[in-house]
């Protein structure tokens, strides 16, 4: 009897992907490139039932529960597409791409459609580059 393989994190990430409705799907699937290939320390994985978005680097030891390696997990509640910054609020944000003010810290981006992600992409990254510089090593 074959004994089943474990998938590995990319791997769950894809499949939780083809799952999702067609138009959603195109959408996770190119913020999932944009991410990615923003800096190739980034790795990715299933978290909180969704594709997540962590620093893969090397790190000074810190409280698990303060999540500090953890860069974006999505929430695609109700198909919405939202984009949750645990530790957003650290980011020096000009941009105005960054929303809410949660006392936890976290910061959301929300996008309407592929075009909203298309028209804000630089942005979106250069945020993330701002948060892989606050990163403790």
């Amino acid at each position: 009897m074959a004994k089943a393989t474990k998938l590995s994190d990319e791997e769950q990430v894809t499949a939780h992907i083809q799952q999702l409705e067609p138009g959603l799907r195109k959408i996770v699937e190119t913020l999932r490139i944009i991410i990615l290939s923003t800096d190739k320390e980034i790795g990715e994985r299933i978290k909180w039932n969704n594709p997540s978005f962590y620093y893969t680097g090397e790190m000074k030891p810190f409280d698990p529960k303060e999540y500090k390696r953890e860069i974006i997990v999505f929430n695609l509640f109700k198909g919405r597409i939202m984009l949750v910054f645990p530790s957003g609020a650290k980011i020096n944000d000009s941009s105005g791409l960054l929303e809410g003010d949660y006392k936890d810290g976290r910061r959301l981006i929300v996008f309407k459609d592929l075009d909203d992600v298309q028209a804000r992409k630089k942005i979106l990254q250069q945020v993330i580059k701002k948060w892989l510089e606050l990163v403790e090593k």
